[in-house]
Formats: C-alpha cells, sequence, structure tokens
C-alpha cells in the first residue's frame, strides 16, 4: 500500500515538515525457526516486515495485519522485542519522518509465503545462519528477537 491515506491528508497540510510516527516492525519465525523477510519493490533490498498502524489500531494487530497483506503468511504476536526511535529521515519527494519503532516477535500459524501487494518483489523464510544481505536495522531485530530476554530499550536513558 505504501503511504497510508491519513497520512496523505496530514501531509496535504503539513507540508515536508517532520512528522513523528509510530512503526511497527514483525519478526515473523516459522516451527523451523526461519525468519520471514521480504524484497523490497523500492529498493530491491531485503527486510524485515513492518509498516505503520492505523489510527487507534494497537501494535500487535498492525504487526499481523502488515504480515498478512504483504506476504499471504498469518502470524500471531508473542512478545514485544524492542522498543526505538530511529533517526530522522528525508524521502526522496522532500517528507521528513521520524519513527518510534515497535518490534514485535510473531509466530507463523498459516498461510503461504508470496508477494502479496505490490511492496514486495519476493518473500521468503531464510535460516538465520544464511540471511540474504540486510541492512543492521534487520540484523540487529533479527538478534534481539532469537535472545530469551526482556523487550531491549536504548541504553543511552
Amino acid at each position: 500500500m505504501g503511504t497510508p491515506d491519513f497520512i496523505r491528508e496530514i501531509r496535504a497540510s503539513a507540508g515536508h515538515q517532520l512528522l513523528f510516527l509510530p512503526g511497527v516492525t514483525a519478526l515473523v519465525f516459522d516451527d523451523e525457526g526461519r525468519v520471514l523477510l521480504g524484497r523490497r519493490a523500492d529498493t530491491g533490498k531485503w527486510s524485515v516486515i513492518g509498516g505503520i498502524p492505523d489510527p487507534g489500531e494497537q501494535p500487535a494487530a498492525c504487526a499481523v495485519r502488515e504480515v498478512y497483506e504483504e506476504t499471504g503468511v498469518h502470524c500471531v504476536p508473542e512478545r514485544v522485542v524492542l522498543v526505538q526511535t530511529l533517526d530522522p529521515t528525508m524521502y526522496p519527494n522532500g517528507d521528513h519522518c521520524q519513527f518510534m519503532d515497535i518490534t514485535i516477535r510473531c509466530r507463523a500459524v498459516g498461510g503461504e509465503a508470496r508477494v502479496n501487494d505490490e511492496e514486495s518483489l519476493e518473500v521468503g523464510w531464510f535460516s538465520v545462519d544464511a540471511l540474504p544481505p540486510l541492512h543492521e536495522f534487520g540484523l540487529f531485530r533479527i538478534k534481539q528477537a532469537l535472545l530469551d530476554e526482556p523487550a531491549w530499550f536504548d541504553p543511552t536513558v
């Protein structure tokens, strides 16, 4: 889907100014311990699955929705992995955003991994010791999801 309609409406009056937005990353593991990844249509690179919650939508519900919309996989949320405010970013169109990412570990419960919308070129399951090239964002989140620890928070607080 790309940019949600409610963000487009905000942008109509806010212009390109910095928006602080929630973001949800879903790390989905199957019974074999593989992680679900998508190769993004906008960059051509492999990435973890995620998106922006709709107004009033709970983060766990957003994770479940985004995973299904992008990959056709049904999942259930298991736990919060981390919460982190990311550095501001500027998109090619000039929009400035800063996201507070909530990463949730999920367990696959059905469906077949497939490209299910226009946001992905490919989707697939990967062993954590045989991942395709990933940005540090995804690698760190996968590493944290594999630990049996409470949610990670930025230690500079």
